[in-house]
């Protein structure tokens, strides 16, 4: 085998180490249900590293050409670009809350992930991705002191509550002791059920704030006649 061939063995081996983080991260965000699963972190990952290669040494043959020059951060950098691009896609509102930027930014690591492995750079990549996968874990962990340092999140909810005298200052105290602060609460008489009142309420709580367990809370109250989230 020439030295030709084991050099595109090489290649192929930054690949499929490329890919195998790709698909590493991807899996965890699947696990958690997000926007980009497996499939699109490999690719993203793969491309990448794919990119980073034809950008290294895909233009040997032309080294001496008169008034050739070659600069393989360039495809670099485009890389990092476009991938923004891609990112951005992934971002979106939902009930005055945005979503999507931890795994537009997990796409975006992946990216510089297969950029390392495609120059070579292996113990570089796979570490960067060890360290990706143990931050989401760690980082969604219920732990108290996490959540403090979490930034902020808007939730929306849609109650429809007893229209009995001091039912609004009952369920404002119910947020108040969940720590959640009301940012806007919107009553008036339902249409849909007599003796009621539909409530949307939205609240700001911490970042690792475990919203299931308050509208479980919610749906025991005996004043609360229906909540969705």
């Amino acid at each position: 085998m020439g030295i030709h061939h084991l050099f595109q063995l090489d290649y192929l081996l930054r690949l499929i180490a490329a890919s195998a983080c790709g698909a590493s991260i991807g899996y965890e965000r699947k696990n958690r249900m997000k926007e980009a699963g497996v499939r699109t972190h490999f690719i993203v990952a793969i491309g990448s590293a794919l990119m980073m290669i034809v950008s290294k040494y895909g233009f040997q043959d032309q080294i001496g050409w008169d008034n050739m020059s070659l600069d393989p951060s360039r495809v670099a950098a485009q890389v990092v670009s476009g991938v923004g691009f891609l990112g951005a896609g992934i971002i979106f509102m939902q009930r005055e809350t945005i979503k999507g930027l931890t795994t537009a930014a997990g796409i975006w690591a992946t990216a510089g992930i297969g950029l390392a492995v495609g120059s070579g750079l292996y113990f570089v990549g796979i570490a960067a991705t060890l360290l990706v996968i143990f931050g989401q874990v760690l980082l969604h962990g219920k732990f108290k002191w996490l959540s403090s340092l979490s930034s902020p999140k808007t939730e929306v909810l849609t109650l429809q509550i007893l229209n009995e005298p001091g039912s609004a200052q009952h369920l404002r105290e119910i947020f108040q002791r969940h720590s959640a602060a009301i940012l806007s609460l919107k009553i008036k008489d339902s249409k849909k059920t007599a003796g009621t009142l539909d409530v949307k309420a939205v609240i700001r709580v911490a970042g690792g704030f475990d919203t299931p367990q308050l509208v479980c809370r919610l749906q025991d109250d005996p004043q609360v006649a229906a909540v969705e989230y």
